[in-house]
């Protein structure tokens, strides 16, 4: 304990972020309310499942890929500090922007009913293996709790934590929206959600370019 004790801020950090980051509604997560709402709690826990494994995949890659360039190159994490506040900044103005229009929750894009559970797990996978953003959310945010001369193994508590994270919310979103009641408390609250959102991720972004 004594060991990790110095690096729990960064890593207090990186799981808030990592957490605001996952509950904001992008492509995998309107996927998964889409999925949830018209073809059932079964086929929305299992599309989700599918976005899990795609976040283990690009969390893995990204902590040893990172780790890797930093054992060589150390002077690259400045580099990776000012590319990681600026791409949280940005999704503070992007936030921010979505709290003030009107989204369609029913233009969701969903999953077919016909499709089997391991092809639902497939396409929720795919969904999110193939959007580039992913990588540059996961280094935005893995930057958070990387140090100078930091231990190598930082990045194992910051990948099983940003995976339980992952797993808890997407499921969860599979779960909360097969309910026509939480669909609507949602729209209510959309817009007051996303604003926060923005705040947190401008605090972020803040932080990180400070200690560029």
């Amino acid at each position: 304990m004594n060991t990790i004790a110095p690096y729990l801020p960064g890593l207090l950090l990186v799981y808030s972020a990592f957490l605001l980051a996952v509950l904001s509604p992008g492509p995998s997560v309107l996927a998964i309310m889409g999925t949830a709402m018209h073809s059932g709690r079964k086929a929305g826990v299992c599309f989700a499942f599918g976005v899990v494994l795609g976040s283990i995949t690009w969390g893995t890659l990204t902590v040893i890929g990172l780790s890797a360039l930093l054992a060589q190159f150390g002077f690259l994490l400045i580099a990776i500090k000012i590319f990681g506040g600026v791409y949280l900044l940005f999704l503070a103005f992007k936030a921010f922007r979505a709290a003030r229009t009107h989204q369609d929750m029913t233009a969701m894009p969903t999953a077919d009913q016909k499709l089997s559970g391991r092809q639902l797990i497939l396409r929720g996978y795919l969904v999110m293996i193939t959007n580039p953003k992913a990588i540059f959310g996961w280094l935005a945010i893995v930057s958070l709790g990387v140090q100078d001369g930091g231990p190598w193994w930082i990045g194992l508590p910051i990948l099983v934590g940003t995976v339980g994270l992952s797993f808890l919310v997407n499921v969860g979103y599979a779960l909360l929206f097969s309910t026509s009641l939480m669909l609507a408390a949602y729209r209510r609250a959309r817009r007051a959600i996303q604003a926060a959102f923005g705040a947190f991720f401008t605090f972020a972004g803040v932080k990180i370019l400070s200690s560029a």
